[in-house]
């Protein structure tokens, strides 16, 4: 039987697939807009079905909780999907979005991928057995090989490379204010792919993801937790929840920064409390 991690592998590529084909035709792609403001194509839609069907074919009894489609079935074993991550980005042209699949056992993530289409690659972690990256074809890969965050810098927070999630351009003006303390301290850096990643590979010490569901986390967190790093949400909470994020590329340079975010975040709610 294909193992866990080769299936949610297979699930990513095969919705990356159906993903490309409409990345290819945009112009002829309508967009809505959800009740939250986000937006939401008829793409997003067809590649959640795709990787619903390759899990629902050999895993029929799990749960599965996707972005657009919501959760169907129950137990303890669950497949998380974000069909399309960074739909703006997906709609504007840039190659930076996402597919998302992860699994969560009894709930801890377990298994993460997390594929990149437009940019032809793929990363992926299962708990206790590293992360990984690798080009892709269709699902064909090359260049398979292991990752780490960058062990070789020192554990400080002044000077870190930050990564902020989303792009500067969707940044809220509260999201800015909150994440402001933290980039006085840093050197904020533009991501070719998403940050969090980045940070998996060794190329930034920081991501700051400013807003989230769980299941835009699952899977980056747990790849980025298999290469040596540190996740949690601005509460200290390792399990991917609502609302920002922190990955970190060690533990020392995790506390420092969430200390700092956190007294931004106090900070700015102080503000807004003495304005009513």
């Amino acid at each position: 039987m294909e193992n866990d991690l080769l299936l949610a592998r297979r699930a990513a590529l095969t919705g990356a697939a159906v993903g490309l084909r409409y990345f290819a035709a945009l112009a002829q792609l309508p967009r809505q807009l959800k009740s939250d403001g986000s937006v939401v194509t008829e793409a997003d839609r067809a590649v959640e079905a795709a990787i619903r069907e390759v899990l629902a074919d050999t895993r029929p009894d799990d749960a599965v909780l996707g972005e657009e489609a919501g959760q169907s079935g129950g137990g303890s074993r669950r497949w998380i999907v974000d069909p399309i991550d960074g739909t703006a980005l997906f709609v504007a042209g840039d190659n930076r979005w996402l597919v998302l699949v992860a699994l969560e056992e009894a709930g801890e993530i377990v298994v993460g991928v997390a594929a990149v289409p437009a940019q032809g690659k793929v990363w992926w972690a299962q708990r206790g057995g590293g992360a990984f990256q690798a080009d892709f074809s269709g699902l064909t890969l090359t260049d398979e090989r292991r990752i780490t965050v960058d062990g070789d810098r020192p554990d400080i927070l002044r000077g870190s490379r930050l990564g902020v999630i989303p792009t500067d351009d969707e940044l809220f003006q509260a999201e800015r204010e909150m994440i402001a303390p933290l980039s006085a301290m840093t050197s904020t850096a533009p991501w070719s792919t998403h940050a969090a990643l980045l940070v998996a590979s060794g190329q930034l010490d920081l991501a700051v993801q400013t807003r989230g569901q769980v299941w835009d986390y699952a899977a980056t967190s747990l790849i980025v937790e298999e290469a040596g790093g540190r996740f949690s949400g601005l509460d200290g909470q390792a399990q991917p929840a609502p609302g920002p994020a922190l990955f970190a590329r060690s533990g020392l340079v995790h506390t420092a920064a969430l200390q700092v975010l956190n007294t931004g975040a106090d900070r700015l709610a102080d503000d807004h409390r003495s304005m009513r």
